[in-house]
């Protein structure tokens, strides 16, 4: 698919722009759609609103469905309210997508969805797509939902990207996070391309940073860390030392997104190192 007209919903938002940013990078036209204003927004409102859903939908070749109420919403909004959002109104896009010329949907998820799955015993949690999610709040519940209807039997292709941590946080947070289970929102950005000219490949993927640990150290991060750091990326821990920064005693999981490297081509070049040397 090499190019033409995307919706993104969610456009005015970290990924969603990141997203629409991207695409029109690589010569797609941009539809956004956001109850917010911003730069890539074409279409403000409620993704219930189904005249709205009509005039947003009508000529588009792609969906990148980005748009939600996420995590922090937890307890400030009401579950039903959640599922309104996250599922019903995914249900409706979809039909939407099916009447017009959709030829391809993306769907943004979160790790999240991998819920109580990610608590360790007695070793890092190794979070590949075959461990089960099991979630443990409205946000997880209703993902998972939306991620269920997106990949039931359409008329066109779709694929879901589980994406890692990617929001601001403190320079110190956010770079220990990138060890293992953050990413670069420029790198989310280029796996929802890749997803988008790739219609053949479907199902879930993770979508995280680049890979500093293996398999086979999943004890040890979870009971000393900072010696799998040293061993595995010693110029990772000098930065850290460099900027006082306190590198992780104990690592409780690792994003893997070998499948998306795999299948999609998806190459993480936003690394730690480079976070740090920005700061």
């Amino acid at each position: 698919m090499a190019s033409g007209v995307v919706l993104v919903t969610g456009s005015s938002g970290i990924v969603g722009s990141a997203v629409a940013d991207e695409m029109h990078t690589a010569g797609w036209e941009i539809r956004g759609w956001d109850v917010r204003p911003g730069r890539w927004t074409t279409h403000r409102g409620d993704l219930r609103d189904a005249a709205l859903r009509a005039r947003a939908v009508a000529g588009v070749e792609v969906i990148v469905h980005a748009a939600a109420l996420h995590a922090p919403h937890v307890g400030l909004v009401h579950d039903g309210e959640f599922r309104a959002v996250n599922v019903d109104a995914t249900a409706a896009l979809l039909s939407q997508a099916a009447e017009g010329d959709v030829r391809r949907v993306v769907y943004t998820s979160s790790t999240s969805v991998y819920g109580h799955a990610l608590v360790p015993d007695s070793r890092a949690v190794w979070v590949e797509e075959s461990l089960r999610a099991q979630p443990r709040d409205i946000y997880d519940e209703t993902k998972l939902g939306a991620e269920t209807l997106v990949g039931q039997r359409h008329r066109f292709t779709t694929i879901v990207l589980r994406i890692a941590r990617c929001f601001p946080e403190e320079p110190a947070v956010q770079a220990a996070h990138r060890l293992y289970r953050g990413v670069d929102v420029r790198d989310v950005a280029r796996a929802h391309r890749l997803a988008i000219v790739r219609p053949e490949v479907s199902g879930i993927f993770n979508v995280a940073g680049p890979m500093l640990f293996r398999p086979n150290d999943a004890r040890q991060l979870l009971a000393d860390a900072a010696t799998v750091l040293g061993d595995r990326a010693p110029g990772v821990v000098a930065l850290f030392r460099q900027r006082g920064w306190p590198l992780p005693r104990s690592i409780d999981r690792v994003y893997d997104s070998g499948k998306a490297q795999r299948e999609l081509g998806y190459r993480p070049i936003y690394d730690v190192t480079t976070l740090v040397e920005l700061s």
